[in-house]
C-alpha cells in the first residue's frame, strides 16, 4: 500500500506521519488557532487537524447527558453540551485554517461530522479523518470512501467486528486506508497505559495485511506509545496538541506541548534510523572491528 497524504508519501518504507490534532484547544479564536498551526509545524507535525461539527447534531441530549457523567467528561466545569458548542469552529474559518497550512507548509485536516460537512470540506482537506464514534455510522463511511481522498480511520471503543465491517466499507471505494488504534479514555493518567492495547496492530496487520496502513490515535503522556507502535509498524501518529497544557479546556490537560512534540518527532527520526533495512551483514561501521577480530577467518 502506497499513496501521498499532501505531498508526503505514505506506505510501510516512508517516514512517519504526525498529525497535530489541535481540536479544541483553539478555545474558540480564529488567532490562536492560527498560532497552534505555526507551533505544531515548527515542531515537526505534518498536518493540523480539526474538527467540523455542530454540537446541535453531533449527539442526542441524551447522549450528551450520559457522557457527563462517565470517564474525563465528569470533571468538566461546564455541561458537555456547551463544551462541545465552544469546541465546534466557523465553517467560515476553514479558508483562513486552510492558508494557515499552506503558509507553514503543512497540511489541513478535519474530522467532518455530519453529511454536510462531509461535502463542504473537501475542497479544503488531502484526507478524510473519521472519529471513533462514526464507525459504526456506515453511510458516512460510504460517502466518505466515494470521494477518493485518503481515508483516517480511527477504532476507539469498537470491537474487532465492527472495525472490520468499517474497513470492508470503506476499501469497497477507496484503497488509500490508514486504521488507528485507539482508546478513547481521553486522560493523561498512567493508569490509562494498560488500556492502549499496542498488539491490535499486530493484529490489524495480520488481518487486514498490505490493504491498509497501521497507524495510532493516543493520548497518553510520554512517548512510549508512539515509539510502540512505530516499532509495531505504525505509519501515521495523531496526538492532541496545544501551547500550553494549564489553559481552561476540555482537551488541554492530555495534549502534547511545542517541547513534548519535539522531542517526540525526534525520537521517532531516531528510531526509523536504528531499523535499518532488515539485510543482516557486517556494516560499513563495523569493518575495521571485524579486520581486528576476525583475522584468522576470510569473513570477507
Amino acid at each position: 500500500m502506497r499513496f501521498k497524504l499532501g505531498n508526503k508519501v505514505i506506505s510501510k518504507d516512508a517516514p512517519v506521519y504526525f498529525i497535530a490534532d489541535i481540536a479544541a484547544n483553539h478555545d474558540g479564536n480564529l488567532s490562536r488557532a492560527k498560532k497552534l498551526i505555526k507551533l505544531c509545524a515548527k515542531a515537526g507535525a505534518n498536518a493540523a487537524k480539526f474538527q467540523h461539527f455542530k454540537a446541535e447534531t453531533i449527539v442526542s441530549d441524551r447522549g450528551f447527558k450520559d457522557l457527563g457523567k462517565i470517564t474525563h467528561q465528569s470533571k468538566w466545569k461546564k455541561s458537555v453540551f456547551e463544551v462541545y458548542k465552544d469546541a465546534s469552529i466557523d465553517f467560515n474559518w476553514t479558508k483562513e485554517l486552510k492558508k494557515e497550512c499552506k503558509k507553514n507548509k503543512i497540511d489541513f485536516l478535519t474530522s467532518p461530522y455530519d453529511f454536510d460537512y462531509v461535502d463542504r470540506v473537501e475542497k479544503y482537506i488531502c484526507a478524510y479523518k473519521i472519529g471513533s464514534g462514526d464507525i459504526t455510522w456506515l453511510d458516512i463511511l460510504k460517502k466518505i470512501s466515494k470521494k477518493k481522498l485518503p481515508v483516517i480511520l480511527a477504532t476507539g471503543a469498537s470491537t474487532l467486528r465492527e472495525v472490520k465491517q468499517a474497513v470492508k466499507t470503506i476499501l469497497r471505494n477507496n484503497k488509500k486506508l490508514v486504521v488507528m488504534q485507539c482508546n478513547t479514555n481521553y486522560t493523561n493518567s498512567l493508569e490509562n497505559f494498560k488500556f492502549i492495547n499496542l498488539n491490535v496492530l499486530k493484529s490489524y496487520k495480520k488481518i487486514f495485511g498490505n490493504k491498509i496502513i497501521l497507524g495510532l490515535s493516543d493520548h497518553t503522556p510520554g512517548h512510549a506509545t508512539v515509539l510502540g507502535a512505530v516499532t509495531l509498524g505504525a505509519k501515521v501518529i495523531e496526538k492532541h496538541f496545544t501551547d500550553d497544557n494549564q489553559r481552561i479546556g476540555p482537551d488541554h490537560l492530555f495534549s502534547m506541548n511545542f517541547n513534548t512534540w519535539s522531542t517526540m518527532v525526534n525520537e521517532t527520526r531516531i528510531l526509523e534510523k536504528a531499523f535499518g533495512d532488515g539485510i543482516k551483514k557486517i556494516l560499513e561501521a563495523e569493518v575495521p572491528i571485524a579486520e581486528n577480530l576476525r583475522q584468522h577467518l576470510d569473513w570477507k
